[in-house]
């Protein structure tokens, strides 16, 4: 079989992009590639469910720009396919007089981003949002919101199938060879040929670069973060979204909140090394991806770094009282009554040779061929803008040429 593209990788980021690249050139033959049975079955329906407003983002980084452009798209797109979401609005709260002064650097990039409607606030705002939460001051985003990506990730499916598009399924991608004027693509579920190539295998990413001859000292280290979910009695001590304000040398969240869209509540996740990329459960542990762990000296630098932080991660991980006490510091009136042990998802995090975590997206362009290296949240808010940015180049590429 022969196609014009083939997009590796049936999540949210690369129906997204198979969906642009058909709205822009609807002439197109494209194939999505997913090895698994379903579509979006990894990152995207084991996330937070949050629409992110760019709060957190270096101004002038694409996580900034694209979070702006996507959420905006997000938005359009769910509200033209029926897709329920709801902007909840959203605080950052600082409980100690020492958080202010990350408060308000994160207040300036807010602004400098352009997020509608940011504005900070004192504890008597805190109550009347939050009327359960603690705070001496927070940054309150009425535009943040939730929605349910998967069904997202679906309805995109659906998209690229009504415009022509061939998802496969169960096509896992064992060997990509350039050749004169494409790509030879050999998967679980047969061979094929593409004159253009895009990768977006998100905890896979960095294989399917060197399956390519893609030569980086980088590599994915994945991060499984375990939630808790709120009992329903418990669950209205929670209005929307409460968040901390996050550690900047650390490219983790922390512990929050989060009521979604049927009104159940979950709190977290932490983030501890995960022994299988695909490791959702504690006692998930896959040979290969420990071996490419230990092996990797980015990581051994990492954890030389991080040791405290890693040690209280996995502290929380195991001890459900830890866990409590990290959420009571938000909402007191938790009790260890009030949570039981909930999903899980697994980050993929680009992390380099020196131990250092990349703190963007990663895209890289190759003659022929896109990568996304380091997709971590807010993709899946970004997934259309990030999508159209990867139109844009593919379409550049003289290989796609008309």
């Amino acid at each position: 079989m022969r196609f014009d593209v083939a997009v590796i990788g049936g999540g949210i980021l690369g129906l997204a992009t198979a969906y642009r690249l058909l709205e822009s050139r609807p002439d197109l033959t494209l194939a999505v590639l997913e090895k698994g049975g379903e579509l979006a079955g990894h990152q995207t329906s084991h996330n937070s469910g949050v629409l992110h407003s760019g709060l957190y983002y270096r101004p002038g980084s694409l996580k900034a720009k694209l979070c702006i452009e996507g959420k905006a798209a997000l938005e359009r797109f769910a509200e033209g396919h029926d897709i329920p979401h709801r902007r909840c609005g959203k605080i950052v709260v600082a409980l100690e007089s020492s958080e202010l002064p990350r408060l308000a650097r994160l207040k300036e990039f807010g602004l400098a981003n352009g997020i509608p409607g940011l504005e900070e606030i004192g504890p008597e705002r805190i109550r009347e949002l939050e009327p359960h939460a603690a705070g001496i001051r927070a940054l309150h985003l009425p535009g943040t919101g939730v929605i349910e990506f998967r069904e997202v990730a679906l309805a995109l499916g659906e998209e690229v199938r009504g415009q022509g598009g061939d998802i496969r399924l169960g096509h896992l991608v064992t060997s990509l060879s350039q050749r004169a004027a494409s790509w030879r693509v050999e998967t679980t579920g047969g061979d094929l040929e593409a004159r253009f190539v895009v990768g977006c295998a998100g905890l896979h990413a960095d294989r399917v670069g060197e399956m390519s001859g893609l030569r980086r000292d980088d590599r994915i280290v994945p991060f499984r973060g375990d939630y808790y979910t709120l009992v329903p009695s418990a669950a209205s001590l929670v209005n929307a979204l409460i968040y901390p304000v996050p550690n900047p040398d650390f490219p983790f969240l922390g512990v929050h909140l989060t009521r979604h869209l049927d009104g159940h509540v979950t709190a977290g996740p932490n983030a501890v090394l995960a022994l299988a990329r695909e490791g959702y459960r504690r006692r998930d542990v896959n040979g290969r991806d420990v071996a490419d762990i230990v092996g990797f000296r980015g990581f051994r630098r990492l954890a030389r770094t991080y040791w405290r932080t890693g040690l209280a991660e996995m502290w929380r991980d195991v001890s459900k009282e830890a866990f409590l006490k990290a959420c009571r510091r938000y909402v007191p009136e938790l009790r260890r009554r009030d949570m039981t042990f909930g999903p899980s998802g697994v980050r993929a995090q680009l992390v380099g040779p020196d131990g250092s975590l990349a703190d963007d997206f990663s895209l890289q362009q190759g003659r022929g061929i896109l990568h996304v290296l380091n997709a971590p949240s807010p993709a899946a808010t970004a997934c259309l803008a990030i999508g159209e940015l990867l139109t844009r180049w593919a379409l550049e590429d003289s290989t796609l040429d008309r």
